[in-house]
């Protein structure tokens, strides 16, 4: 395996941006059981590959560790970019994003009655479905079609 500049004591050059190793990346897909951390929509449905992304972005100071990293889709990642803060539409504060590492999602969130849309049940979560569009009309109609076919919502740690 070749060593990284850092470990020869080598500076990165300007704009550049550590990724994820293919250890990493790995770890942050079986970490999430095969769904996006933020919509939960199953990798194995989405025609677009699944991203490791950086919670914190690196822009903003955040580090290529597991900790920092969650396993996205690509509507979530295109649409959290290097965001860590949004709007709560309740209290219309800005506030944190919903953080994987940090939160627990069923805390979080929760679906309506359907199991159609994502209903933000904190701050933070409100904020993150608003900022995410975590009911985007692509993943209302594909999380009703997986709820024909029994294969949602998804079944995760501690809702089993």
């Amino acid at each position: 395996m070749p060593k990284s500049r850092k470990a020869f004591g080598l500076r990165q050059p300007s704009g550049f941006r550590e990724r994820p190793t293919a250890a990493q990346r790995r770890a942050v897909e079986a970490r999430a059981n095969g769904v996006c951390e933020y919509c939960r929509i199953l990798k194995s449905f989405v025609p677009e590959p699944f991203n490791v992304e950086h919670i914190i972005p690196v822009a903003q100071g955040g580090k290529t560790e597991i900790r920092n990293l969650a396993w996205a889709c690509a509507g979530c990642n295109y649409y959290k970019h290097d965001k860590v803060k949004a709007v709560d539409p309740q209290t219309n504060q800005k506030v944190q994003l919903f953080n994987p590492r940090r939160q627990r999602w069923e805390e979080q969130f929760a679906w309506d009655k359907s199991a159609k849309l994502l209903i933000g049940l904190t701050a933070a979560g409100r904020a993150t479905v608003q900022a995410l569009r975590l009911n985007r009309e692509e993943l209302i109609n594909l999380r009703w079609a997986l709820g024909e076919l029994g294969l949602h919502p998804p079944i995760l740690g501690s809702q089993k």
